[in-house]
């Protein structure tokens, strides 16, 4: 087994161990399933709709719901609330979301089974002051925070009450920022000051979270936590659950699939006790989302408990608390670069063309690809069902060519067997590459004959490798042996394999034992049968997002029943969603609360009708001050609401203009876009 400092195994999908914290009577952590929570986004004084909200969230199996708390008048609002929840025999467990009022969290624990609070505004104030903090003052502002958050502390032990301490990348207090910077390191010191605080007072019910907009920010703040916590003393009982999310995540797919991209890596490394999914609408539907994140999760960990790691020499060394794309040649693949600092290239997998009508196939994906627009299918790949045959290629590069298509064109074969070197006339003109199949029943003379091909050819040599993760390394190894006995240096690797993310970390190990380190890697993807459900476009971004997330990845392959429309657009938000390569507008927007100050699922198809042209451009709509003018770091512009029926401008971290009447304020959105030269008129 391989180990490391975050996670039990680098390859294979072993869950965390923790503690059991109960809210109320629904264990987290432990042996616990992973739990399912979401977030009311009424007006916490409005009893009546937040418990219809609760009781909605309850029926479709949400099994921990969240309200805001923002003011003592609220926490008072709290038992009525309980009474009403009571008579309709809804008894989910309710846990209080605190910004920036200690008071209203010490009215809130004797009716709330948890206590969420924010290491970077239950005491700090974030004003943006650049200050300069010797070891003395950093010690007495700790003291300060300490003093504040201790009473809470002490109450929650003597109610039996737990807590969540709930770090957000968008709030760090000045004084983290100032030492720490806006850093996952940041994040994890923030919280671990509070948490020295409870295990002082000897409290232990604690549950973690570190939420970011950005995917990759948000899984290495997880993993760092995960292995600060290993090396301190261990609290009775194991370490500490984790609640993962993303937070501002937005919307419709792309709120999705950012959310499954950073709760998706983390599960697959075994890290979470419960999950909630934000999005920009109404939380009932966050729920199916979270729930099909977490069967995932679980049948790989309930699989892989009983596996075999992968026996691998080289140990996996990238960086998982910070990102660095992993190193790798660049390959001319019949006019496109691929590899070292190029973008992560988009291919799609067409599949094995048939035979009957081979013309009208090869002309209705040529005539499909040929309309995308926004996104660009830059590569292609068929397959052969046997002995490789120039008459279907030809076919498929006349088609391409009567589209006005030059994209390169890969062929997939089944093994070496099914290429002949001696019949190689006419297929350097055809194809820039040959995918070939290696598994642990490949025989060397299999790999010899694709080595052959490709270099008697003069194309690069894709292998891919196909197996389960535990699998992998013999057929990596006989690829290389070929490959080296061969003298090519035009060479790429793949997986087929069921855990694409393992298999992508074993692949990378195992190419540097065998001294192939910089051979450019492709990740593959097959959409399932269910092509339209959710759950495929979960997979898609787990699949291909957790390994583009840690660095791994210069060419993505997808194939599948889905148009091809639709799965090049779905690749590229994908892309997007990892941080790799901007395409179209993002929209970094909050799930709606109970601290919104306007309609966030209105207010954001509104700004979105106006800008979602803006290739590139980030675009924050924030419903109230906890998070907005944090998350502007990472925004180039942000709408945040700043009373009831006013919103504040921004431009990064800096107020554009303030308190403007929310009827006017996406007009001036617009306004300042096109005085910051960022505007284009859409098509």
């Amino acid at each position: 087994m391989t180990s490391s400092t975050y996670t039990k195994d680098l390859f294979v999908g072993r869950r965390r161990e923790t503690r059991e914290v109960m809210i109320g009577d629904v264990g987290i952590g432990g042996g616990n399933p992973l739990r399912v929570q979401s977030m009311t986004n009424t007006d916490t004084r409005d009893v009546r709709g937040s418990v219809d909200q609760i009781e909605a969230l309850a029926e479709v199996g949400c099994e921990i719901v969240r309200i805001t708390v923002p003011s003592i008048r609220d926490a008072e609002i709290l038992p009525e609330m309980r009474a009403e929840l009571a008579k309709r025999n809804v008894g989910v467990p309710l846990v209080a979301d605190i910004h920036f009022t200690p008071n209203a969290a010490m009215l809130s624990v004797d009716h709330v089974e948890k206590i969420r609070i924010n290491p970077g505004n239950y005491v700090d104030k974030k004003k943006f002051e650049v200050r300069e903090f010797n070891d003395a003052d950093y010690e007495r502002e700790i003291e300060k925070v300490a003093g504040r958050f201790r009473p809470l502390v002490l109450r929650c032990r003597e109610r039996g009450v737990a807590m969540r301490i709930g770090t957000n990348h968008g709030s760090l207090s000045d004084r983290i920022m100032n030492r720490f910077g806006d850093t996952p390191l940041g994040m994890v010191e923030s919280a671990l000051e509070f948490l020295d605080v409870c295990e002082g007072a000897n409290y232990h019910d604690i549950v973690f979270s570190m939420k970011a907009s950005n995917t990759q920010v948000a899984i290495q703040a997880y993993r760092l936590l995960a292995q600060r916590l290993d090396e301190r003393p261990m609290p009775p009982g194991g370490s500490y659950p984790f609640h993962i999310g993303v937070t501002e995540a937005g919307d419709g797919e792309d709120g999705r699939i950012k959310s499954a991209i950073g709760i998706g890596a983390l599960l697959e490394d075994g890290l979470g006790d419960t999950i909630r999914v934000s999005l920009t609408e109404h939380p009932v539907r966050e729920v199916p989302v979270a729930e099909a994140l977490a069967k995932r999760a679980f049948k790989i960990w309930v699989v892989d408990a009983e596996t075999t790691s992968a026996d691998c020499i080289t140990a996996y060394t990238p960086d998982p608390f910070g990102y660095t794309r992993r190193t790798s040649k660049i390959l001319n693949l019949g006019g496109l670069s691929v590899g070292a600092s190029e973008p992560v290239r988009v291919e799609l997998d067409l599949g094995a063309p048939p035979m009957n009508d081979l013309d009208d196939w090869a002309a209705g994906h040529a005539k499909s690809i040929a309309k995308l627009r926004d996104v660009e299918c830059e590569s292609l790949q068929v397959s052969t069902a046997g002995v490789l045959e120039p008459g279907i290629l030809e076919t498929v590069r006349k088609a391409l060519t009567a589209a006005g298509l030059n994209q390169p064109l890969a062929v997939a074969c089944r093994d070496g067997a099914d290429l002949d070197a001696d019949n190689s006339a006419g297929f350097a003109a055809l194809i820039s590459r040959v995918v070939v199949d290696v598994r642990n029943d490949s025989t060397d003379d299999d790999c010899a004959a694709a080595a052959t091909f490709a270099a008697k050819v003069d194309v690069a040599l894709e292998w891919r490798v196909c197996g389960e993760v535990a699998d992998l390394s013999g057929p990596i190894r006989s690829a290389a042996t070929a490959s080296r006995e061969a003298r090519l240096t035009r060479l790429l690797f793949s997986t087929n394999t069921s855990r694409q993310n393992h298999a992508a970390r074993l692949l990378t190990a195992e190419l540097a034992e065998q001294g192939l380190a910089q051979a450019p890697i492709v990740l593959r993807h097959s959409i399932g049968v269910d092509a339209d459900s959710e759950r495929a476009t979960i997979d898609m971004a787990i699949d291909l997002g957790a390994p583009l997330c840690e660095g791994i990845g210069d060419l993505v392959s997808v194939s599948g029943s889905r148009a091809l429309d639709q799965t090049t657009d779905q690749v590229y938000r994908v892309l997007q969603g990892a941080r790799l390569r901007a395409t179209r507008t993002e929209f970094i927007s909050c799930p709606s609360c109970g601290r919104t100050l306007f309609d966030l699922e209105e207010v954001t198809a509104r700004i979105k009708s106006k800008t979602d042209h803006l290739k590139g451009v980030k675009i924050a709509i924030m419903g109230c001050i906890v998070n907005g003018p944090g998350e502007m770091a990472d925004a180039d512009f942000g709408y945040v609401g700043s009373g009831v029926g006013r919103v504040t401008l921004y431009v990064g971290k800096e107020v554009f203009v303030r308190s403007i009447a929310e009827d006017q304020a996406s007009d001036r959105l617009v306004e300042l876009i096109k005085d910051s030269g960022r505007w284009v008129d859409p098509a």
